[in-house]
């Protein structure tokens, strides 16, 4: 009943879809507030930037908005804050959950960098930090007054970090690091910049002081960045479950590209919103780019895949290898699984292993033992629909094996 793995297993679960949910809430306050600001009648008499009438849920809404506030401060305002709170410490959480407390499994990489592991999560918690101490510090300068060449400055920043991440950790964790990364700088101008600006203007209002009205430009800026930066998160956030994205020789080039395409696409829906026109050239300019990141993809496997099976093995493989029972396991494994489970899989139509995991060797094997446990042990999860005719002795076999090496 409380086998960690099977605890570990529901905790990792119940975190994702805590940072699911507050996610959609983010995302989705976002788009609705980018969207509504763009889309304002602003050829209205009177002391609003703005307004706009909407009809919804049976009803209709009137919405004005004023650049600094109004001439009477209500004494109820909605702050939209804890949808990105939420967002970023259960994103933590899970990082912590599967890429630290996992690090051996799935951050670390041997094969690229010999890192112990309290190195690989130093380096993993840093680099967060680090991403948005040089990002505030380009708005700050003054690229800051130039949006275009901030932007710019930007994608270098995070051409750079997919290539860095790309040299030390696995390539899963690589994209997902990127993700995280970008997210920190997102949430960070929520925290730091956003909400405390917008803090200061009430105040002044309320003390009966004219507010500056460059605190409500700079945060109108800050979201604007959040707002072009989502949907390359949301792609890094999805990339774990295609090894085509991550597991491939040019995945940090592949990464960097998509935030090329998200670009493109909110340039088209802001355009869009704004009643600017119908920019369609950029769906042409998204379709190039994903074509680019497909060809990407298929030209060349990784380095690392040729030293995976010379190099010797982790004490956490050495464990699951050496254990009673690893033998029989083995057997099923490569019986039942490694077609498809391999380098080259030979399941007619499967390009690349699902989800990037190889079963081909005894450390393949062990390193993915509490996977396998879970998958083909406890579960009837793998193989799919149970293809390869797995029996129920055998999937005791791998129970037997997984629970001697604990």
């Amino acid at each position: 009943m409380w086998d960690p793995a099977i605890v570990w297993s529901w905790l990792e679960f119940a975190v994702r879809w805590l940072h699911v949910v507050a996610a959609i809430a983010w995302i989705g306050s976002s788009f609705y507030f980018i969207a509504l600001d763009l889309g304002l009648n602003r050829n209205i008499p009177g002391p609003a930037d703005g307004e706009e009438w909407q009809v919804h849920g049976g009803g209709f809404y009137h919405i004005q908005k004023y650049l600094v506030a109004p001439e009477r401060l209500p004494e109820h305002l909605t702050w939209f804050k804890w949808e990105s709170y939420t967002t970023w410490l259960s994103g933590a959480a899970l990082l912590a959950v599967v890429y630290w407390a996992g690090a051996e499994l799935y951050l670390i990489d041997p094969a690229k960098a010999d890192l112990a592991l309290w190195q690989g999560v130093a380096i993993s918690a840093a680099s967060l930090a680090v991403g948005w101490i040089v990002y505030d510090a380009l708005c700050r300068s003054r690229l800051g007054e130039r949006p275009t060449a901030m932007m710019l400055a930007l994608f270098a920043l995070i051409l750079a970090m997919s290539w860095g991440y790309n040299q030390l950790f696995t390539g899963r964790a690589a994209l997902l690091h990127l993700g995280a990364f970008t997210a920190t700088i997102m949430t960070a101008n929520v925290f730091f910049i956003i909400i405390p600006n917008q803090k200061v203007v009430v105040a002044d209002l309320k003390a009966g002081r004219t507010p500056d009205p460059r605190l409500g430009r700079v945060a109108k800026l800050r979201s604007t960045h959040n707002n072009y930066l989502t949907l390359p998160v949301i792609f890094l956030m999805l990339s774990n479950h295609y090894p085509l994205a991550f597991a491939t020789r040019w995945n940090w080039l592949i990464a960097a590209l998509v935030f090329l395409m998200g670009v493109s696409i909110r340039h088209f829906f802001n355009t869009r919103h704004a009643r600017a026109g119908n920019p369609w050239w950029t769906w042409g300019a998204t379709a190039v780019i994903f074509a680019v990141i497909v060809w990407l993809s298929v030209l060349g496997a990784r380095d690392a895949d040729a030293t995976q099976e010379a190099r010797a093995l982790t004490p956490f493989e050495t464990r699951f290898a050496s254990a009673e029972g690893f033998d029989d396991a083995a057997d099923v494994v490569l019986t039942r699984c490694s077609m498809c489970h391999a380098r080259e899989p030979l399941w007619e139509g499967m390009a690349a292993p699902p989800k990037g995991v190889v079963l081909e060797t005894d450390a393949d094997i062990a390193r993915h033992a509490r996977e396998i446990y879970l998958q083909a042990g406890l579960t009837a999860a793998m193989p799919p629909a149970n293809v390869t005719a797995m029996e129920p002795q055998e999937r005791q076999a791998i129970i037997a094996w997984y629970r001697a090496a604990r």
